[in-house]
């Protein structure tokens, strides 16, 4: 890991669950990073781990509401200049505009599991004017199990006497759980989708 990241943890562990909650907000550090750190901070008895979680949970929500308003009120040219700044480039923004616009709000949640997907689909929901409260619900829903993995793997990582820099080497197992797990939600969506579409017609 890189001595910038490592300065900008630095700096978050001073600020205690504001610096969760801060880092997953800007999200300059991947969010798996942010919240493994949590889990160490757990671990050593600076934080809490269901305050851990809450904050967390709060900082993830609120990075993915920026994102939707980008979208809502930037439009596609906004995104398509400035979405580099947020890791998203123009092809993910299309695949996730084309399956928002052909399956709808349930990809918000199953969505949160797949990587690159899990930002870029905030996008088209913002574009196509979903209603507000229940984009932040399916978010939340989402999130709160993905940042117990990470602040749960981060402490576990940390009691087990490894550097929790490794989280990617001990959340493999646990990642492609969800994914395969989300991938099989996505499935079921899908067919409902299709199914209910035929009973229309």
């Amino acid at each position: 890991m890189g001595h910038f990241v490592t300065q900008i943890l630095d700096f978050l562990t001073g600020l205690g669950y504001w610096g969760i909650m801060l880092g997953l907000m800007i999200e300059i550090i991947p969010s798996e990073i942010v919240l493994a750190y949590a889990g160490y901070l757990v671990y050593r008895g600076e934080v809490n781990f269901t305050e851990a979680i809450i904050f967390g949970t709060i900082g993830g929500v609120i990075a993915q509401i920026f994102i939707y308003w980008i979208g809502r009120y930037g439009g596609r040219p906004f995104v398509e200049k400035y979405g580099k700044y947020i890791h998203l480039k123009p092809k993910h923004i299309d695949w996730a505009e084309d399956w928002f616009n052909r399956y709808g709000a349930g990809l918000i949640f199953t969505g949160r599991f797949i990587p690159v997907f899990r930002h870029a689909i905030s996008i088209p929901a913002g574009m196509a004017r979903m209603p507000f409260w229940k984009f932040v619900g399916l978010t939340t829903a989402a999130i709160i199990p993905w940042s117990i993995l990470f602040v749960f793997l981060g402490h576990k990582v940390s009691d087990m006497g490894k550097d929790w820099h490794n989280i990617d080497e001990a959340a493999g197992p646990y990642t492609y759980t969800f994914l395969w797990a989300a991938v099989g939600l996505t499935a079921l969506y899908f067919i409902y989708k299709i199914l209910r579409r035929k009973k229309k017609k």
